[in-house]
């Protein structure tokens, strides 16, 4: 019986140590080898600062700057600890009242834009934490941002082309717009025509 506890304990410890210790050892050093940057959370740096990941959204609310999708997460926007989806049926007043106030923040924003507003900016992901839009709701940002800004919308135009990100293949989805991404591209660009100025 002692012999048989003796086995069971040293079998157990002995594979508590490989799945606990050396299998997980040895697929974040493989990661860390082959995949620097995705290993450590897709951070952004900025002038030796890490401003963000380009995994999750921020919240930007300065009209010179593309906004992120609305965040579910409370009462943190884009908290990663409290990730969640809103859970708010199509029927719950609280949905149409939250799209209302996001539409309304929108058209305060920009009083004179045109065309309907693209879903993905006045509701929320099933994360609440999306750090990307759909093309469509870039392009509805472009003429207030260049109004903001005080940038051609050409210049607009390429910048989100840049930032635009591609599936492999069409039926794995469409292609998005990496927001924090641009919005640094963005600042970068006004910095740069601040300095021209001088």
């Amino acid at each position: 019986m002692f012999r048989s506890l003796s086995t069971t304990v040293r079998l157990f410890l002995l594979l508590a140590v490989v799945s606990g210790l050396v299998y997980p050892l040895a697929v974040l050093g493989l990661a860390h080898l082959l995949f620097p940057a995705k290993s450590q959370g897709s951070l952004l740096v900025r002038r030796g600062r890490v401003v963000g990941s380009a995994l999750i959204g921020q919240e930007i609310i300065r009209p010179r700057y593309f906004w992120s999708r609305p965040s579910a997460t409370t009462p943190v926007p884009y908290d990663a600890d409290a990730s969640n989806a809103s859970n708010t049926a199509p029927t719950n007043p609280r949905l149409v009242a939250d799209i209302r106030r996001r539409l309304a923040r929108l058209e305060h924003a920009d009083p004179g834009a045109h065309g309907p507003v693209p879903i993905d900016l006045v509701t929320t992901s099933g994360s609440g934490l999306d750090p990307d839009i759909s093309l469509a709701a870039a392009a509805y940002q472009i003429p207030r941002v260049a109004r903001a800004g005080g940038l051609p919308v050409r210049t607009l135009e390429r910048l989100v082309s840049a930032h635009t990100e591609r599936p492999p293949l069409p039926f794995l989805g469409p292609p998005v717009v990496a927001v924090l991404p641009l919005d640094l591209a963005l600042h970068r660009l006004y910095e740069k025509e601040q300095k021209g100025r001088r």
